[in-house]
C-alpha cells in the first residue's frame, strides 16, 4: 500500500485541467502496480480535486481531510460532494472557519500520513502567509517526505 497526499494550486485556468490531470493520472499509475493506493486530499477546486478523481479511477482508496467546519461551503464545488461520498475516510478537523490556521493544520495532517506527496505546483517560493501549495512543500520537505512535483508544459494559474 502507498499513501500519497497532495498539495496544489485551486486557480489553474481552465485549459490546464487537462494537463494537470493527464499528468497526475500518469504519474498515480506508477503507485497502482505494487499494491494498493491510497490518497489523501484536502477536495477543494483545482489540484486536490482532480487528485482524487485520478486516485478514484485508478481503484485506489480516498481519504478526504477538511480543514474546517464552513470549507465544503467555501473552498469545495458543490459537484465534488460525490468525491466525499466516495471517501472510505473523511478526517474534519476542529475549526470552524476555513482561514491560513485551518489550512495549516489540514497540511500537516497531509504531510503526516503521507508515504510521499504530490505538489500541483508552479515552483513559486512560499508567500509567508503560510497554508499554501509551497509551503506544504516545504514542510514536507524537512520532514523527509518525498515530493513530486506536478506541473506540465503549457499550465498556468489564473491572473
Amino acid at each position: 500500500m502507498t499513501t500519497i497526499a497532495v498539495t496544489g494550486h485551486m486557480d489553474l485556468t481552465e485549459a490546464s485541467v487537462p494537463l494537470v490531470r493527464d499528468a497526475l493520472g500518469e504519474l498515480l499509475k506508477g503507485y497502482t502496480d505494487g499494491g494498493e493506493l491510497v490518497g489523501v486530499s484536502c477536495i477543494a477546486k483545482g489540484a486536490d480535486s482532480l487528485f482524487a478523481e485520478a486516485v478514484l479511477a485508478l481503484g485506489g482508496r480516498l481519504v478526504v481531510v477538511v480543514p474546517s467546519q464552513d470549507y465544503r461551503a467555501n473552498k469545495v464545488k458543490p459537484d465534488h460532494a460525490a468525491l466525499v461520498e466516495a471517501a472510505d475516510e473523511v478526517l474534519v478537523l476542529p475549526y470552524e472557519t476555513a482561514d491560513w490556521h485551518a489550512y495549516e493544520a489540514a497540511n500537516a495532517v497531509l504531510v503526516q500520513r503521507a508515504e510521499r506527496l504530490v505538489a500541483v505546483w508552479d515552483g513559486v517560493p512560499p508567500s509567508g502567509k503560510g497554508g499554501g501549495t509551497a509551503d506544504t512543500v516545504v514542510e514536507a520537505r524537512e520532514g523527509g517526505v518525498p515530493v513530486d512535483v506536478v506541473w506540465p508544459q503549457g499550465a498556468a494559474r489564473e491572473e
